[in-house]
C-alpha cells in the first residue's frame, strides 16, 4: 500500500490487520498523484502485478480469473476482465462496453479512438518485469490523464491484451472528478498523448493505418471537449486560450493525420467556445449556462 499521507484512518486499520502479506509504504510528505504512482516502479514486486485506486473494488474471484487467463494466454502481456461502474456509495451505474477476448495494440487504439472501449487504471494485470522494463507508467502526464492509455499500448506491443468476459471488479465514478482536472491538465496530457501516437506511427504500420482511419474524428472530439474544459477554467488558472488550443490541434493534425484536412472551426460547439472565450462576458455567459 502506497499511503500518500492519508488522514482517514488507513494506517491504524492496516496495523490492526497485522498481516505480513501487507507491505505498507507511508510517504513522509504530501505527494502529487504522479509522484505517488511513480513509487510503484521502485518497490519490490512479485512476478505478476496489478494496480488499484484507493476506492475501486476487486471482486472475490478477480485473482482466480486472472490466474485462468494467464494459463490460457501465456503469450499475452496484459490481462483484464469486464467490470461495472459504481457511484460514490457503491450503487451500480452501468456495465463497461463489451470487449473481445484478444486485442493487439492497433485494435485497442481503434476502439479508443471510436470511443468503443472503457479503460481505467484499475483491473489490468501484467508481469512486473515488463512494468519495470518500460520504466513504469509515464508519469509526465498531468494527473496521469492519458498516461494509462500510453502504457497499455506499450505493453500490448510486447504481446497482446486478453480479456475475460466475467465482471471481476468495480470502478468508482465520482461526480467531482470532472472538476479536479482543469483545462491546462487535459490540454497538456492530450497533446502529449497525440505526440506519442504520432511518433509510434513512424515505427508501426498498423498503428499508422489506425490513426489515419480514425484519428480525425478522435482529434475533433477532444478538440471540442477540451475547448469547453478550458473555457470553464478561470483565466487566472490556465496557460492557454481556447483559440490557442484550437491552433495547437491544427498543428498536431499535420503529423497525426497527414494529408487530411482538419478544420475544427467548422464545428459549431468549437467555434462558439472560441468566441465566448474572447471576452469576460462570454466566459460568464458560459458559466451561467452550465449552472442552468
Amino acid at each position: 500500500i502506497l499511503d500518500n499521507c492519508s488522514t482517514d484512518g488507513t494506517s491504524e486499520w492496516i496495523q490492526s490487520v497485522n498481516s505480513r502479506k501487507i507491505i505498507y509504504y507511508l510517504s513522509d510528505k504530501d505527494l502529487s498523484i504522479e509522484q505517488n504512482w511513480a513509487r510503484i516502479k521502485d518497490i519490490p514486486k512479485n512476478e505478476f502485478m496489478t494496480m488499484i485506486g484507493h476506492d475501486d473494488l476487486l471482486h472475490h474471484d478477480y485473482l482466480q480469473e486472472m490466474n485462468e487467463l494467464v494459463k490460457k494466454h501465456p503469450g499475452a502481456s496484459l490481462y483484464q476482465t469486464h467490470f461495472d461502474f459504481i457511484d460514490e456509495k457503491g450503487k451500480f451505474i452501468r456495465q463497461c462496453f463489451p470487449m473481445d477476448e484478444k486485442h493487439y495494440a492497433h485494435e485497442f487504439l481503434a476502439k479508443q479512438m471510436k470511443r468503443q472501449i472503457d479503460s481505467t487504471g484499475t483491473g489490468y494485470m501484467m508481469r512486473s518485469i515488463d512494468f519495470d522494463a518500460l520504466g513504469g507508467m509515464p508519469f509526465t502526464y498531468p494527473k496521469l490523464i492519458f498516461s494509462d492509455y500510453e502504457f497499455w499500448i506499450k505493453l500490448m506491443l510486447m504481446g497482446y491484451l486478453t480479456v475475460s468476459s466475467k465482471k471481476c471488479f468495480s470502478n468508482r465514478l465520482h461526480k467531482s472528478v470532472s472538476h479536479m482536472a482543469n483545462g491546462n491538465d487535459y490540454q497538456q496530457a492530450f497533446c502529449q498523448y497525440i505526440k506519442f501516437v504520432t511518433a509510434l506511427m513512424q515505427k508501426n504500420t498498423s498503428i499508422k493505418e489506425t490513426a489515419l482511419l480514425h484519428g480525425k474524428d478522435f482529434l475533433m472530439y477532444y478538440c471540442e471537449a477540451i475547448s469547453h474544459r478550458i473555457l470553464k477554467t478561470p483565466i487566472s488558472e490556465r496557460a492557454i486560450t481556447v483559440a490557442g488550443f484550437i491552433k495547437e490541434c491544427e498543428s498536431l493534425g499535420t503529423g497525426f493525420i497527414p494529408g487530411q484536412e482538419f478544420k475544427p472551426l467548422i464545428k459549431f460547439r468549437i467555434r462558439i467556445a472560441k468566441i465566448l472565450d474572447q471576452t469576460s462576458l462570454g466566459r460568464n455567459i458560459f458559466q451561467l449556462y452550465r449552472k442552468l
